[in-house]
């Protein structure tokens, strides 16, 4: 039954009593929608019933209901019905948005202002999910927010106090890394800092290294970033003269080097050295010698080798 108004002395029929019974237990007469409504005030006391496979909203406006009076509102349809503050303005520490079988109660503190108090406000969380394995967080501390499902092998990461999906930079428990040749000596120009160059690979898990170009760089690819150590490994002729400079270059600044002295054996320079890499840094191997002509940089087969290890994020 709809909010009434009775006389004194008016007698009440089985039917009329029968409905306010109803009414105070939280029924009362049904007024079935199938399509967005907006209130009236011969809505009060009653229950508005919304059946719609589509999203729907029953709108609220001032001016149309007493303080105290109640709305009861459910949604029976496949398609989610949204209680929304028209010109009144409406309350609720649950949500606004039913799915369906959700219901809940508009009480009126004023003539222009509601509270919305859900059946069961523990289920008053929107349901944002749309696909198997999908993750609800929360985006405000109060709204709830879809994650949608990663793929195989990746792990949950937090940034900002955001989650989010990501691929592990060590590729989990495999190795990561690349191991360069080259399958002919390099001339060195007395003097001359000369970037090294390596035409094969032992091995590459992640395209670090490119055969075709820019050939003496290895690059940190995508999901790579972190921690590496670097080694490089370099025999020359030996000379009485001279000193021989291996170094290790980050983006075409050297970071690292070893040093030999002047030797009439067959003598080899190793470097080595940890770095923080980021996606699309890259590291050189360039070498100088000082014994006064040209002379070979053996990097073919053993004697010379550039590798980059991942170590950890």
């Amino acid at each position: 039954m709809a909010k009434q108004t009775f006389t004194t002395g008016q007698i009440l029929t089985a039917a009329q009593m029968t409905s306010l019974q109803q009414t105070a237990m939280g029924g009362g007469s049904t007024t079935a929608k199938t399509a967005s409504y907006t209130l009236v005030a011969t809505d009060a006391g009653t229950v508005v019933q919304m059946n719609s496979a589509s999203a729907t909203t029953i709108t609220v406006n001032t001016g149309l209901f007493a303080a105290g009076d109640t709305v009861q509102i459910q949604n029976v349809g496949s398609g989610v019905c949204t209680v929304t503050a028209g010109t009144a303005t409406v309350s609720t520490s649950a949500t606004l948005a039913l799915k369906q079988y959700d219901a809940g109660s508009l009480y009126f503190n004023s003539t222009s202002a509601a509270i919305f108090f859900a059946v069961d406000a523990a289920d008053g969380m929107a349901n944002v999910l749309t696909t198997t394995g999908d993750t609800i967080y929360s985006s405000s501390g109060t709204t709830a927010a879809r994650l949608g499902i990663g793929s195989t092998g990746q792990v949950l990461t937090v940034a900002s106090g955001i989650p989010s999906w990501a691929t592990p930079s060590s590729g989990g428990s495999s190795f990561v890394g690349v191991k360069c040749t080259q399958s002919t000596n390099q001339s060195i120009t007395n003097a001359t800092t000369t970037v090294l160059t390596w035409d094969g690979e032992d091995f590459d898990t992640d395209a670090f290294h490119s055969t075709s170009s820019n050939t003496g760089r290895i690059t940190i690819p995508s999901g790579k970033a972190g921690y590496y150590r670097i080694l490089g490994l370099v025999s020359s002729d030996g000379s009485a003269t001279g000193t021989r400079y291996l170094m290790v270059y980050k983006n075409g600044t050297s970071v690292a080097e070893s040093i030999l002295t002047p030797s009439t054996i067959f003598p080899s320079n190793t470097v080595s050295t940890v770095l923080n890499l980021a996606v699309a840094d890259y590291v050189e191997l360039r070498y100088n010698q000082s014994s006064g002509s040209t002379q070979p940089a053996y990097t073919n087969g053993v004697y010379g080798t550039f590798t980059a290890q991942f170590l950890g994020a």
